[in-house]
């Protein structure tokens, strides 16, 4: 029995560029955000959420979180993300107001 060695080969090279695709993007923080905005953030990016592309900048991104909204720039091979700016959502007070008055079910 023999075995065709380049097709062996070409198929586990498959399988690792398969499997690099499949790995998260590595976040570079810029500006020291806190743990909890980079946890957000690495969940809003493996959940495969692309954000509101800026139009001025190619590559650059406005993600809304729970809390946060980030911006974020995409390297192009989509294994890099950086961390640019973090703030706070605005919430609406009425719809905060009403929330809070409603008993819970």
């Amino acid at each position: 029995m023999s075995i065709d060695y380049d097709a062996f080969v070409g198929g586990v090279k498959d399988m690792e560029m398969m499997n690099l695709h499949k790995l998260p993007p590595v976040i570079e923080d810029l500006r020291d955000h806190s743990q909890e905005q980079l946890t957000e953030l690495r969940l809003l990016l493996n959940a495969g959420l692309e954000g509101r592309p800026d139009v001025r900048r190619p590559g650059f991104f406005e993600l809304d979180g729970v809390d946060n909204v980030y911006y974020i720039f995409r390297y192009p091979t989509g294994h890099k993300v950086l961390l640019l700016a973090a703030w706070q959502r605005e919430v609406d007070p009425v719809a905060e107001m009403v929330a809070y008055a409603r008993p819970a079910a």
